[in-house]
């Protein structure tokens, strides 16, 4: 699933490219089309596929920007604000092309689910393999509530007070830390990659009860997340399946991990171990983690 780093690698390509462009015409796909009919909301979610491709018809992208793991297009009808909120869910990707064509990788290609063609007719495409992503049109942000309860970035200033605090409350000092920095309501933007890495950095077990942690642990730990994270950013995120970026290129962030998907552990020469935590395999070393 992409995380921060992937997701802001995206944002930061996308914005000189469709930026104050006007969208013509949204094409949606006959497999979200039919599951809507079926009653599941595939990909977008919200509204009708027809009436959201309808709706978004004539917007002008004003800004694009991401909040943890979501990318929002902000976007003007009429002198009237909008969002089409983003989340690329496991095998989401954005592709800026003139056809479906250029898309290189066929799996990506069959897999286009809502083209929004521009006036230049130059095209946004959001493909997902496996349709866990979304796009949903609001009239402002917090017309999504669960937007409204994300922790802070993780490069703000309160960031560390705010997961601090948070990491003391009863439902998450009881809990195993990797389970607590991967919510987003502790920390914003780090999944199962990164909260492993910095987990290893600092040589915590990620089933180590986050209540048992000290204060300066817990501090040595959220810089470690935050180092990490902007690490990735600057190598073009991690691309571990299927992550790409709008020109279907992989990051380089996966060549630099130490201890994601390892089997045996860089500092010790041990097996590495796995276990499953709050649903996501959570590798460690036995020897060097405690």
């Amino acid at each position: 699933m992409p995380e921060l780093p992937e997701v802001e690698g995206v944002v930061r390509e996308l914005r000189p490219i469709i930026e104050g462009k006007t969208i013509k015409h949204v094409d949606i796909s006959p497999v979200v089309i039919a599951s809507h009919r079926a009653g599941k909301q595939s990909i977008v979610k919200g509204s009708e596929p027809t009436a959201f491709a309808e709706a978004l018809e004539g917007m002008q992208i004003i800004q694009v920007e991401r909040r943890s793991k979501y990318i929002f297009l902000h976007l003007m009808k009429q002198g009237e604000p909008y969002v089409l909120i983003n989340h690329l869910g496991m095998t989401g990707a954005w592709f800026t092309v003139h056809t479906l064509n250029e898309i290189r990788e066929e799996k990506f290609r069959k897999h286009a689910h809502v083209i929004l063609t521009f006036t230049d007719d130059t095209m946004l495409v959001y493909a997902d393999i496996r349709r866990f992503g979304e796009c949903r049109l609001v009239r402002e942000l917090s017309d999504h509530p669960p937007l409204l309860k994300m922790a802070p970035e993780p490069f703000d200033d309160d960031a560390y007070a705010f997961f601090l605090a948070q990491s003391e409350l009863p439902k998450y000092a009881k809990k195993a830390i990797k389970e607590v920095i991967m919510d987003g309501h502790v920390i914003s933007g780090c999944g199962n990659i990164y909260a492993t890495e910095a987990l290893f950095h600092e040589r915590i077990r990620p089933t180590h009860v986050t209540g048992q942690l000290h204060e300066s642990q817990k501090r040595a730990l959220f810089i470690a997340i935050t180092t990490v994270l902007q690490q990735s950013i600057d190598r073009g995120g991690s691309s571990i399946s299927d992550y790409r970026n709008i020109n279907g290129e992989a990051g380089g962030m996966q060549d630099y991990l130490q201890m994601y998907g390892k089997k045996v552990c860089p500092l010790c020469g041990e097996p590495t171990l796995q276990e499953t935590i709050a649903g996501r395999t959570s590798t460690y070393c036995g020897r060097c983690q405690h």
